[in-house]
């Protein structure tokens, strides 16, 4: 393949190759074991960890053929190297690119050109005021990303299998293989029934840091990284990453000068998402009883009645961590919500007084999901029907616009009927009755309207139903599901008895708040035998 140096996409890939084939050289002429401190990020001397180079490669051209022709339409970084350039040439390109991937990694080297980002505000409200109401999301090269990405799978995610003791990330539900947002509002739900069954009442709290994303340190997410069993090679070209990057702001066709990032783990990045997951990972209660529950920054606090008098200790250590790590704990957003127990049996025990600068609420919104007090549906169902109603005057406006049926169809499933089953496994089992016909009556009055074929719309319990069997499904195929730590193994019996054609694993023994409410009790005896 020969190269057009008046191209500049092709210029691209000539003058990365030759400045990492030129930092290889003067950094491996002497292949021996050695620490090399590259610089100071932050008063943090970094390490560069130096062996002989692997003989193999750390990426094939075949895996760098099926990424690139894998690749999605996405935005375009500041090389303007396009994904769907990289997509169609994917035969030709898999060669050099992946030489060059694997020779950014073992000299332990990013082109410079990969750490330069440019900034797409995006809104987080529907009026934005001021600069806070933007969300920050940098757009990296495409190829950046592709790299990133595979070091992530390949490297990062196997090491969290096997974490160092100072780090844990069990608790951790966002930026995981089987990580999501239904997993982490089931193992909530699951831990706070569980407490209930003992306790009169559970605290939980709903801590929010300002700006995590934007705040990290980059010398406390490489100190906590270099815990983790990584390749010499795969760690300097981590470390390199975060070190001289720059961004600028492009916003209303205006593109401002570039400035150098000295925190952030970069959001809109492949590496970002695992660097903040690492950056949480040591953040665990002081108390025994006592539990984290972490979406990304999205953390829960869950504290049993019995250790009522650790909460104070509990956030206090939570702010001191924040503030090491370069964070800050926003009180006016923290929220806390207690839950009783159902059991007749016990006495009604008092509700102890507040946390100073917490307020303390009947319902939260976890996750998107609103969970009041009682732990009943009936909020998140009128919540969710009342988007949903606002909904449907918009598909009512583009159907007077002409949109086809079918794509109607299309877009009515893509966020009408997206948002009703949105976790629906999670909080399914806390409907009423009352709440069920509600949501029926909403879907065959869209079913009526032309929004969904009459034939093709089962009753809301049938969905339920559907989404919890490929859930559970799911969890007892995968041993290495973030949702497995809540299931036993059923011990191994020597009797000569008939195959057992449910779950393998123990029962978990109902009480009156620990009941079929419960995902995981639900699923479990229905599939016990």
């Amino acid at each position: 393949m020969q190269f057009n140096l008046s191209n500049p996409i092709q210029s691209n890939f000539i003058y990365m190759k030759n400045a990492v084939f030129t930092h290889t050289q003067a950094r491996y002429r002497t292949l021996r074991s050695v620490r090399i401190r590259r610089s100071e990020i932050a008063g943090w001397s970094v390490w560069c960890q130096l062996t002989a180079p692997a003989a193999s490669p750390f990426i094939s051209e075949m895996t760098v053929f099926r990424m690139l022709d894998r690749l999605r339409p996405t935005a375009t970084g500041l090389d303007a190297v396009p994904a769907w350039f990289l997509r169609l040439g994917a035969p030709g390109f898999a060669a050099p690119i992946a030489e060059l991937f694997n020779m950014t990694i073992t000299a332990g080297i990013v082109p410079k050109q990969w750490k330069v980002a440019v900034i797409a505000p995006i809104p987080k409200t529907t009026k934005p005021m001021q600069p806070k109401d933007y969300r920050p999301i940098s757009i990296t090269p495409v190829l950046s990303r592709t790299l990133e990405r595979h070091v992530v799978r390949s490297y990062i995610y196997p090491a969290l299998q096997q974490p160092p003791p100072g780090l844990n990330f069990t608790d951790q539900f966002a930026f995981r293989p089987t990580g999501s947002t239904v997993a982490a509002l089931i193992a909530l739900i699951h831990t706070v029934l569980k407490k209930l069954s003992t306790n009169h009442y559970v605290h939980v709290f709903t801590l929010d840091f300002s700006k995590a994303f934007d705040t990290v340190r980059h010398a406390a997410v490489m100190e906590k990284l270099a815990q983790l069993t990584l390749p010499d090679p795969v760690y300097n070209w981590i470390t390199d990453f975060f070190q001289g990057h720059s961004h600028c702001t492009k916003f209303a066709g205006e593109v401002s000068e570039l400035a150098d990032i000295f925190a952030s783990v970069i959001q809109g990045s492949g590496l970002g998402p695992a660097a903040f997951l690492v950056t949480a990972a040591d953040l665990r209660p002081t108390h025994d009883g006592n539990e984290l529950l972490k979406y990304a920054d999205d953390t829960y606090l869950v504290v049993p009645a019995s250790n009522t008098h650790t909460c104070t200790d509990e956030l206090s250590h939570i702010e001191a961590w924040a503030a090491r790590n370069n964070l800050q704990l926003n009180s006016a957003k923290t929220k806390e919500i207690i839950f009783r127990s159902r059991s007749k049996r016990r006495k009604e025990a008092p509700l102890p007084p507040t946390q100073p600068g917490i307020e303390r609420v009947s319902s939260i919104t976890a996750l998107g999901v609103v969970i009041n007090d009682q732990l009943t549906a009936t909020d998140h169902v009128s919540y969710i029907l009342n988007a949903c109603t606002s909904l449907l005057y918009a598909l009512r406006v583009l159907r007077c616009h002409g949109i086809p049926e079918q794509s109607l169809k299309d877009v009515f499933q893509a966020t009408v009927f997206a948002k009703i089953t949105y976790c629906l496994p999670a909080w399914s089992g806390f409907c009423t009755a009352a709440d069920r016909t509600r949501i029926d009556s909403f879907l065959r009055r869209c079913v009526k309207l032309g929004y969904y074929s009459s034939s093709g719309m089962p009753s809301i319990t049938s969905i339920a139903d559907n989404a919890e069997d490929a859930v559970f499904g799911r969890i007892l195929n995968n041993p290495q599901h973030v949702l497995q730590a809540y299931l036993d193994e059923r011990p191994q019996l020597c009797y000569n008895l008939r195959k057992r054609t449910g779950n393998n694993k123990t029962l978990i023994e109902k009480t009156v708040d620990l009941n079929d409410r419960d995902f995981l009790i639900r699923n479990l005896y229905k599939y016990s035998y």
